[in-house]
């Protein structure tokens, strides 16, 4: 189908590098005005020389400055909550800043921007879209993940929730789970052939996600093409959980 957001005003957060980067730009070859929060301005000044959008710079993991930056971005008609951290420590370890600000940034905000953008969507009228960044962590424990995974498992529920509460609005809500993904970050992590291998053979597809994966499933969930998903959870993994 000939895909367009025309005339739609998108937002993604922690849209300056990564999935999310790769998001803002399919979003905008397809016609959609972007907005993007990050905390990072140099990534931001980045995608900005590249592509038309507008930047406002936020640390997520501060309540007040998450939401200050979504209403900055008012009025939105799709929303992409992909800002995340991840904190590697092993269980015994794992400290409470650790857990505060994975849990701020991977799940709170998405909480804070989401309230402010579906608030002025009600308030417009606007059946919307929204799809908030997950991971195969949300159901599979991974070596020093404890707090990530912990987040990921609460995106999930955040997710029904807001679909459960918003749907009456017209305004629909559902996550994407990727496995692994060769952003630079992670090339680097998995370069190494004795460590990508056993994760590899994991996955029957046989490969891990190019950012392009997730994007092309963000931006279906985001089209009138998915106007009866709602609530759903999609794994953009190559089959890692059915066979994991």
């Amino acid at each position: 189908m000939d895909r367009t957001f025309k005339g739609k005003r998108a937002l993604v957060t922690g849209g300056g590098r990564g999935i999310g980067c790769e998001i803002v730009k399919l979003l905008t070859r397809l016609g959609a005005e972007v907005v993007v929060i990050d905390r990072i301005k140099e990534d931001m000044a980045a995608l900005s020389a590249e592509i038309r959008c507008t930047a406002i710079q936020a640390d997520l993991s501060d309540a007040a400055a998450a939401r200050s930056a979504a209403e900055k971005a008012l009025p939105i008609d799709l929303l992409v909550n992909c800002a995340g951290v991840v904190n590697l420590q092993s269980f015994l370890e794992t400290t409470l800043e650790n857990f505060d600000e994975t849990i701020n940034v991977n799940t709170r905000a998405g909480m804070i921007v989401a309230q402010v953008v579906a608030r002025d969507m009600i308030r417009r009228g606007c059946k919307g879209a929204i799809v908030n960044i997950s991971s195969v962590a949300n159901a599979r424990a991974f070596q020093d993940h404890t707090t990530y995974c912990i987040s990921k498992g609460g995106v999930d529920q955040l997710t029904r929730c807001m679909a459960l509460e918003l749907g009456a609005y017209g305004i629909r809500t559902n996550a994407i789970a990727p496995v692994m993904t060769m952003t630079p970050m992670g090339k680097k992590a998995w370069s190494d052939p004795q460590k990508s291998k056993p994760m590899l053979e994991k996955i029957p597809l046989g490969r891990f996600n190019e950012p392009i994966d997730v994007a092309n499933a963000v931006v279906l969930l985001l089209s009138d093409e998915a106007a009866m998903v709602n609530g759903s959870i999609l794994p953009v993994d190559g089959g890692f959980l059915v066979k994991a």
